[in-house]
């Protein structure tokens, strides 16, 4: 449980970054180590509870970290989000 407690403090430190990260790439970077982050919170408290349902929120918050990945440099690729294939 101190890993998870440990974990959520760098949890608190990412949403500052967001909060007060001066380019929009540092705010991707924060919320990707938030994404990075409460996989790893969901995956430590699901071996310290036995319970299996964490894996699957760990599952679902890798894939959506993922995607927001690709959005975003989507979005900032090229601006208005058209693609110019």
């Amino acid at each position: 449980m101190g890993v998870a407690a440990f974990l959520l403090g760098n949890i608190c430190v990412g949403l500052y970054r967001i909060v007060l990260g001066p380019t929009h790439l540092d705010r991707m970077l924060a919320a990707q180590l938030l994404g990075t982050t409460g996989i790893a919170v969901a995956l430590v408290l699901a071996e310290a509870t036995g319970e299996g349902g964490g894996r699957d929120v760990a599952l679902t918050l890798a894939v959506l970290a993922a995607l927001a990945a690709v959005f975003f440099v989507r979005r900032f690729r090229y601006p208005g989000g058209e693609d110019r294939t």
